[in-house]
């Protein structure tokens, strides 16, 4: 009996939004929005396309390294002697990266002078001149109390080998 009334309801509720078949409010409504002025759709925005950039830098001197003097440029160059030691036995220093070391104090004993140098792992290391330090075959040519100067021998991109003075300074640390 139930569904016998729920289903004489659901006709009698279509059989009333039938009764006017004509639906006229409804199609003056969509003949008032068809008779509107159309909008305008902007065109797609052109876009550039994308060109790849090109690193051409890459054997030149790094950006991150400390730049090196205008007055040590002069005496760089490429000479037809110079060539790294590849037989000779690498020193512990030399597993490091240049920027890495930090010259943190001296020390004197029998008249020769002794850099201590950190290794930025925490290890402290005793040097003096002709040791070598840094992956670029850097070779200690002079040593005061505040600073180590040392010769780099790297390549020069052209299959040969350049002279690169570098130096090591002695950090003094801020004890406030």
């Amino acid at each position: 009996m139930i569904r016998y009334i729920a289903l004489l309801s659901a006709l009698v509720a279509m059989a009333g939004c039938s009764i006017d078949g004509s639906h006229s409010d409804l199609r003056q409504k969509m003949a008032a929005v068809k008779h509107k002025p159309k909008g305008q759709i902007e065109p797609i925005p052109t876009f550039t396309p994308y060109s790849p950039y090109v690193y051409s830098a890459a054997a030149k001197r790094s950006p991150f390294s400390r730049p090196i003097l205008e007055s040590d440029q002069r005496i760089v160059g490429r000479r037809l002697d110079v060539a790294p030691d590849l037989n000779r036995q690498r020193e512990l220093l030399e597993g490091y990266n240049f920027d890495a070391l930090a010259m943190v104090g001296t020390l004197s004993r029998g008249g020769q002078l002794w850099a201590l140098i950190d290794d930025g792992e925490g290890g402290i290391h005793r040097i003096t001149i002709g040791n070598f330090v840094g992956k670029n075959h850097g070779r200690v040519v002079n040593a005061t109390s505040a600073q180590l100067d040392v010769l780099e021998i790297v390549p020069d991109g052209t299959g040969g080998w350049i002279e690169r003075p570098r130096a090591l300074t002695l950090e003094e640390k801020d004890n406030r």
